[in-house]
């Protein structure tokens, strides 16, 4: 079926984006500071930007991996449904 098809695709493809925008959240770092040195606001607007940036990402990450979950767990039921003859094969 064209519907179960297209479930495997959204699975995969949701997969792999969900995996790309937790690459993308983890490689990004914070500017080290020496323990002489005086945090001022533009340190702490840096500091409060980044984590919000890298919180961003983790969302849509996480959207992008129930997505990927759900078209997956639809798909497999579906085909647990046509297996026991609950939908035409």
């Amino acid at each position: 079926m064209l519907i179960l098809r297209a479930l495997e695709i959204t699975a995969i493809v949701t997969g792999i984006l969900a995996a790309w925008l937790w690459y993308r959240a983890s490689t990004s770092s914070l500017r080290r500071i020496c323990k002489d040195e005086e945090l001022d606001h533009r340190d702490i607007n840096r500091i409060i930007t980044q984590l919000n940036r890298s919180q961003m990402l983790n969302r849509k990450a996480a959207l992008a991996t129930a997505v990927a979950a759900l078209a997956a767990t639809i798909k497999y039921s579906a085909d647990l449904a046509q297996t026991l003859g609950y939908l035409p094969k």
